[in-house]
Order: structure tokens, then C-alpha cells, then sequence
């Protein structure tokens, strides 16, 4: 009996020995990161939006405001080159300068060698700028000169009277204000036993123009245009001159100027 008790108690000490579960230490759960990508570490950089944690959209940017277009100053407009041209004709035997002076007009010598008759409530853009040699009137043109609209000789139905002066080198000098568009000029010119030059240019730069005429013997008159554009503030310069006196008194004659 007694060794089989003895068996028996150690049959139960194995049992109980093999159902105790043993451990030599502690078990630790470690929760595995995914490795960061070469040359990251830590946080991904939030200026590359390829990186985002899963699960969440890709952070989101507001849109960069478009450069807005400048507006180039405007660059200054260059003048335009003045332009001129001359020519003659006869004149006719009776000039309505009401008619061809739409915008402004003077006649010379009906009250006396140093006045006028201009154009009533005309521009005014008309200057007699003097001259060399002393001025005498005359009644004896050979066309004459009417008007409706004068000042201070309202109206005249056809006066034949003008202005000379005699000797080379004397004349007139006369100039007429330029608006920047194309304007007309009629000049009624004359001599007696000369060459007459006329010189025309524009005041701001450019060529002269030179036209002339003559007679040895007796009275010649014209009717130059000039049709000229130059810039606001530049005036048309008119030199009618005795380039060569042909005669005793050998003279220019100006009887009116003509703005339309």
C-alpha cells in the first residue's frame, strides 16, 4: 500500500507541474511604425503635398492670385513733321474774302498805310509781324476787294487799294497760327518793276519754300495758297520781299491775306 500511495503522489506532483504555463519574463507588445521614406524624419514636410496620412485629402491651398496686367503709360505722341505747299494763280477781278476767309482775313491800305480792316469776330490768327522799308497806300490795283463782315469797315463792295514798299531787300512779314490740321491760306501779292521773292516756312523747323516772280516793266499781281499743317503752337512764317528792285521804286505790293 504504501508504495502505491507513494506512486500515486507522483503521478499528481508531474500532473501539476506540466499545467502551470512558465515565463522567464515579462511579454511586451510593441506597436511597428511604418519607416519613413530616405531622407525623411519625423513629420513629412508639409510643403510636399505627395505625403498625406492615410485617409485624409491632401491638404488643400488657396489658388495664387493671378498677376494682374499693368497698363503701359502711354508713350507721347510725336509731332508730326510739318508739311507745306505752294502755288499761284491769277487773281480774280473781284476777291470776296467774306467768302475765302471762312475763319479769318485782313486787308491792308483802304484807311492808310498803317491799318487794317480785319475780319468782325474772325480768329485773329492773322499777324502782320512788319518789315523792312517804310510802307506807302495805293488806290490803283488791278483787281479789287469786297467784303460783309469787316472791322472797322463793315462791309466795301470792291476797293482797289493795297500797300508797298520799295527797294531790295524791304517787304512784309506776315504769320498765321497752324492748329494741327490742314489749313489754307490765300495770300493777294503784287510788285511793280521787281523780283518779288516769297520765302514760306514753318516756325518749329522744316525747308523753306521759295517761289518768284517778276516784271522789268510794270504792276504783276498773284493769288499764292499755301495749304500747310503743323503742329498747335507753331505759326506758317510769310516773307514777301524785293529780291531785286528793277526800276526807279521798284516794289512788293500786299493787298490781303485770307485764313480758312
Amino acid at each position: 500500500m504504501l508504495e502505491g500511495l507513494a506512486a500515486f503522489l507522483c503521478l499528481a506532483a508531474l500532473a501539476l507541474y506540466l499545467g502551470v504555463e512558465r515565463h522567464d519574463a515579462p511579454r511586451e507588445e510593441h506597436a511597428r511604425l511604418p519607416a519613413a521614406p530616405p531622407g525623411r524624419v519625423g513629420l513629412p514636410n508639409e510643403a510636399d503635398d505627395t505625403v498625406a496620412n492615410p485617409g485624409l485629402r491632401p491638404r488643400q491651398r488657396p489658388p495664387s492670385p493671378s498677376p494682374t496686367p499693368s497698363t503701359p503709360s502711354p508713350s507721347p505722341t510725336s509731332a508730326l513733321p510739318p508739311t507745306v505747299t505752294v502755288t499761284r494763280a491769277e487773281v480774280p477781278a473781284t476777291v470776296d474774302l467774306t467768302a475765302v476767309g471762312t475763319t479769318d482775313w485782313v486787308h491792308w491800305g483802304l484807311t492808310g498805310a498803317d491799318r487794317t480792316v480785319r475780319k468782325r469776330g474772325g480768329s485773329g490768327e492773322i499777324r502782320d509781324e512788319g518789315g523792312r522799308g517804310r510802307r506807302q497806300s495805293f488806290s490803283n490795283n488791278p483787281e479789287a476787294y469786297a467784303w460783309r463782315d469787316g472791322n472797322p469797315v463793315a462791309s466795301a463792295s470792291g476797293t482797289m487799294s493795297g500797300v508797298y514798299a520799295c527797294h531790295r531787300g524791304s517787304g512784309f512779314n506776315l504769320a498765321v497760327a497752324a492748329d494741327g490740321q490742314q489749313r489754307t491760306v490765300r495770300l493777294y501779292a503784287g510788285l511793280w518793276m521787281a523780283r518779288g521773292r516769297l520765302d514760306v516756312r514753318v516756325s518749329t523747323g522744316g525747308p523753306v519754300t521759295t517761289l518768284r516772280m517778276e516784271d522789268p516793266h510794270t504792276a504783276l499781281t498773284t493769288e499764292f495758297t499755301i495749304k500747310f499743317r503743323a503742329q498747335r503752337g507753331a505759326r506758317l512764317l510769310l516773307n514777301w520781299t524785293v529780291e531785286e528792285s528793277l526800276g526807279d521804286c521798284g516794289n512788293v505790293s500786299l493787298q490781303a491775306v485770307a485764313l480758312r
